[in-house]
């Protein structure tokens, strides 16, 4: 075949917290953009993320959850993981809000441990 696979996907339901991480997975260069879906009554719903290929292989190859609802991971600023060496990011929530792992290091701050991406 010579398309790609997905060009998006949709996530529910939308919260202010997977918005801040898209923002990050977007300025990081892990997907193009996304756009928040709104209903009938003008509330947003959904969330449309646009996904990004290098060539035909996508540029997310792993991501995976690290706090889940009944264990959460915190980490003092020079106990956060090093993903592949550097290659791949951490993202953290903290109490300047989620950022990632390089951004939270300088700024010395700890937090729980969101994802894991690369």
């Amino acid at each position: 075949m010579d398309h790609l696979p997905k060009k998006s996907i949709i996530v529910s339901p939308y919260s202010k917290i997977r918005e801040s991480i898209l923002l990050i997975l977007k300025n990081e260069g892990y997907i193009t953009s996304y756009t928040k879906l709104k209903n009938g009554s003008n509330v947003i719903e959904n969330i449309e993320i646009h996904l990004k290929y290098h060539g035909y292989d996508p540029v997310v190859n792993d991501i995976s959850v690290i706090s889940k609802p009944g264990r959460k991971v915190y980490s003092k600023s020079s106990d956060i993981p090093v993903v592949k060496n550097g290659l791949g990011l951490v993202i953290l929530s903290t109490h300047k809000g989620v950022l990632p792992d390089y951004e939270a290091r300088s700024l010395g701050l700890g937090g729980e441990l969101l994802l894991k991406v690369f």
